[in-house]
């Protein structure tokens, strides 16, 4: 079964579009899947199908500015002005509709790149209405951010709010391509080896990657990193959530491993119960690439049948 609900952003502004995907078995509980920059929902739809096979519930949506809420809303790129938890909040509101659709079940949440710093996010603020917690791609300290946070604050104060330079992203995420020897033809070569998950991502209609991002979302998008380094974020984080880490260790979004293992030690020795997976060699889909995409599927679900 399959539920297409929508509900106001915390913006004040867009209606958000989400799914809730429903087994044909008696449910053994809830995963909210938290999607990254630039993409949309559906490209975990595989991920999607082994959690339901597992009997859980899978709730997606789409964020403000990404995919079919930024086509209903006709706000590609477009954020909103609420601030760098509108995301996180949103996912709060998601996660209430889903609730009282599918009340009581053990709640799962899982977030990759851009969606594993709302999920974190998340989890300082509203991590005991979790029953655990995975944050994939994810990041330590990001390099370039405070060049980039200035251009993008002195461009917003200028009065350039909703316009987009493209000079804040090449400075937040050109350096990502340093161990990318095919180059950057595509632009989008450091999310994965595989020449047909790149020309995928590039040629989504659904996909906002390739349509300019508001300076103001920029803006939002550092902060949002920027609220969820140090222990000082990891203090905020339950010490009873259990917390799953996994991506590639050639992923740049986690230098390299070195952010992954940063945002682990972070948590750890803020006394939370921490696992922590990379898989050698990959970018950073690990759950697109085919010859390890099982694997994944299966290293989150056997986790989370340890946790309820």
């Amino acid at each position: 079964m399959l539920h297409e609900v929508k509900f106001a952003s915390s913006n004040g502004r867009d209606e958000v579009t989400g799914w809730i995907y429903v087994p044909a078995c008696e449910p053994v509980g809830i995963f909210q899947l938290i999607h990254g920059f630039g993409e949309h929902s559906r490209r975990y739809f595989h991920m999607i199908v082994a959690l339901m096979d597992a009997g859980y519930i899978v709730a997606a949506n789409d964020h403000v500015g990404h995919g079919a809420t930024a086509i209903a809303n006709d706000t590609w790129g477009d954020w909103g002005d609420a601030g760098p938890h509108t995301m996180m909040e949103d996912e709060k509101l998601f996660h209430d509709v889903v609730c009282e659709k599918y009340p009581d079940l053990p709640y799962f949440m899982f977030g990759h790149s851009m969606g594993s710093m709302i999920a974190r996010d998340f989890s300082a603020k509203y991590g005991d209405l979790l029953t655990a917690v995975i944050y994939c791609g994810t990041t330590g300290v990001f390099e370039s951010t405070a060049e980039a946070r200035k251009m993008a604050d002195d461009l917003v104060k200028a009065g350039k709010a909703h316009e987009s330079d493209p000079a804040i992203t090449a400075q937040l995420f050109g350096w990502m391509f340093s161990r990318c020897p095919e180059g950057a033809k595509l632009g989008n070569e450091w999310i994965c080896h595989d020449p047909w998950v790149q020309k995928d991502h590039a040629e989504d209609p659904f996909d906002a990657f390739t349509h300019p991002t508001h300076n103001i979302s920029m803006r939002d998008f550092i902060d949002m990193m920027l609220c969820i380094e140090g222990p000082e974020w990891a203090e905020k984080v339950p010490t009873s959530l259990p917390i799953l880490l996994i991506a590639g260790d050639q992923d740049p979004v986690g230098c390299f491993g070195e952010g992954v293992y940063q945002c682990a030690n972070w948590l750890t020795n803020t006394g939370h119960d921490v696992t922590t997976q990379l898989w050698s060699g990959y970018r950073h889909e690990i759950h697109n690439y085919d010859d390890i995409k099982f694997d994944v599927e299966e290293t989150i679900i056997e986790w989370l049948s340890l946790q309820a």
